[in-house]
């Protein structure tokens, strides 16, 4: 692995614009999306979202792509030129198929066996969307009074990937 003894520059969130001719309410269809890393989302707490990363190139559905959440995005300059790239902490589906009662995917986040998250730097170019998780809540386990909005996503075991969200959410993960 090539040392780089630069600097880092590092961003709070990034923001992706895209066309969407099935949303006809932005400006020529175009949509914009703030995916945020912060330690102090609006003064209060930490906010660190989820994404959708495209894993092999071909964004028809879920089957081709990840989750993922972002923990920092950043950038090297090199050369006269910008890399930028994100630090991300990896969820894995729980089967290969919706759940049938919601049908909503399911995952989890992906733990080494030293109990460490499974992080990766990514190229910002693949994240795909912007993703809401909503916890599986388990059957007699009451939600502890501490978990908070903050810490919700790493208080729960596994998740729901929510296509209900908006309605590219939608499309992406039908």
């Amino acid at each position: 692995m090539p040392v780089y003894g630069g600097h880092l520059n590092v961003f709070h969130s990034a923001m992706a614009t895209f066309f969407t001719p099935s949303d006809p309410s932005g400006i020529g269809s175009m949509y914009r999306k703030h995916i945020r890393a912060t330690p102090l989302w609006r003064r209060r707490a930490a906010r660190y979202d989820t994404i959708l990363v495209d894993s092999d190139y071909s964004p028809n559905s879920i089957n081709s792509m990840e989750v993922a959440r972002v923990l920092c995005f950043f950038s090297i300059p090199y050369s006269n030129k910008t890399f930028p790239y994100v630090l991300v902490h990896w969820y894995k589906r729980i089967g290969s198929q919706p759940d049938n009662a919601t049908g909503l995917w399911m995952i989890c986040p992906m733990i080494r066996e030293d109990q460490s998250r499974k992080l990766s730097v990514i190229h910002l170019d693949s994240v795909f969307h912007a993703v809401h998780l909503l916890p599986m809540f388990g059957n007699s386990d009451p939600i502890h009074p501490a978990v908070h909005y903050d810490t919700s996503l790493d208080a729960f075991k596994a998740y729901y990937v929510n296509k209900f969200a908006d309605h590219h959410s939608f499309k992406i993960l039908s």
